[in-house]
């Protein structure tokens, strides 16, 4: 990882507090988090289930507002942003990697990677060209006509970062990703996520329970009933 230090950081999270309502029980999700990312970094949350790992990762997607406390993504404050323009800033900075892929199952894997382009209006022949690169990236050019049910999980979510990474973002968020996998494809994602955050010099935040696949990180941050317990940089 570069020295960042005199960077602002991409990401800023202050005194996030997260809080649910089940019925009369109010449940503390997250508790007074304070975290900043800077651009570049290979970053791992892990902790055991129940720990607050997804709730985070939907906050430092926006796709959560936090109870209480303060985002700020590329200096912008985005507590200001209304609905619509927190949409537009996600489709623009942020790319998603989900564990149980979200692809469309009535589109191939190039359709499914030039979706998010589409979405942001980029024309059609554009969003062909981009996609089929972002799928050369994963080594899966070969299956570009493939539907998802015709993958392997392993392929299906290599094309999920390449869906993730076709808009060039900031920010890669992915939620344990390797979840459904077995452990050699759960190697082989991580390895790809760090092979592209290398060469892309793409940031990347993931969530894992599975200790084997932080060897691989640059940075490592253990969630424990909502709190920050560690936050070790390991290179």
């Amino acid at each position: 990882m570069s020295d960042n230090s005199s960077h602002p950081p991409i990401l800023k999270l202050r005194n996030i507090r997260r809080r649910f309502k089940l019925g009369e029980t109010t449940i503390d999700a997250l508790n007074s988090i304070s975290l900043d990312i800077h651009a570049g970094e290979f970053l791992a949350v892990w902790g055991p289930s129940g720990s607050g790992k997804s709730t985070l990762m939907n906050i430092i997607g926006l796709i959560d507002a936090p109870t209480e406390g303060e985002v700020h993504f590329d200096e912008q404050d985005t507590r200001v942003l209304d609905d619509d323009a927190l949409t537009e800033f996600r489709s623009q900075k942020l790319g998603f990697v989900f564990q149980n892929f979200n692809l469309v199952p009535v589109l191939s894997a190039l359709e499914n990677v030039m979706l998010p382009l589409q979405i942001q209006g980029v024309a059609e022949h554009e969003a062909r060209e981009r996609a089929t690169a972002a799928l050369v990236d994963v080594g899966l050019e070969r299956f570009r006509d493939s539907v998802p049910d015709k993958l392997s999980g392993g392929q299906r979510q290599r094309v999920a970062i390449a869906r993730a990474l076709v808009v060039n973002p900031r920010l890669v968020i992915a939620d344990e990703p390797t979840a459904n996998l077995d452990s050699e494809n759960s190697r082989m994602v991580v390895e790809l996520m760090r092979e592209m955050n290398r060469a892309r010099k793409v940031t990347f935040v993931f969530t894992t329970h599975d200790q084997r696949l932080l060897d691989h990180v640059d940075r490592k941050i253990l969630l424990r009933d909502g709190n920050i317990v560690s936050d070790e940089v390991t290179a």
